[in-house]
């Protein structure tokens, strides 16, 4: 089993969304209406928000390939970028997204390492992200990692509001 990152550019904008697409609606389409993830879909990951976001010098994407094929991806955000203001000894990982036939194979960890070497990298002292209260696998994964819970916000999936917890890791 061969496993590698490639940082994402512009031109993987339609690979992204499509891994985008993808693992958001295996992930969440069970727990919610298929208007709301429909509407959450079309307004996160149409393909001007993702340019945008690939343009935005604090955040940076980067496929993770398994086998040679795309099997997920993370996102993570500094600065200005970051969805909270957690101040810039931070650094937020917005996404670690799976496709589910890749789940079970480490991806995880090997994503979560990537964006520690990076938070390491650039002298930050803590990561942190948000979860959302009824992902269950992904809390434990992230307990598990050594994360833990200091507080919450609220993430809207179409008209529904919904609870993330925020988790942290202390670096350095």
């Amino acid at each position: 089993m061969t496993m590698y990152i490639q940082k994402c550019t512009l031109e993987d904008s339609r690979k992204l969304q499509e891994v985008s697409y993808e693992t958001f609606n295996e992930t969440f389409k069970h727990q919610n209406s298929s208007e709301n993830m429909n509407a959450y879909l079309e307004r996160a990951f149409n393909l001007k928000q993702l340019e945008k976001e690939l343009f935005n010098i604090y955040s940076e994407f980067f496929l993770v390939y398994l086998n040679k094929e795309i099997a997920g991806y993370l996102k993570v955000n500094t600065n200005a970028a970051q969805s909270e203001k957690m101040g810039d000894e931070s650094l937020e990982i917005e996404r670690i997204y799976i496709k589910n036939e890749f789940q079970k194979h480490g991806l995880g960890k090997y994503l979560l390492s990537k964006a520690i070497e990076i938070a390491l990298e650039r002298s930050k002292a803590k990561i942190w992200l948000g979860v959302w209260e009824k992902n269950e696998n992904a809390i434990a994964f992230y307990k598990k990692m050594g994360f833990v819970q200091n507080g919450s916000h609220s993430f809207y999936m179409g008209d529904d509001e919904q609870i993330d917890l925020i988790m942290t890791k202390t670096l350095i």
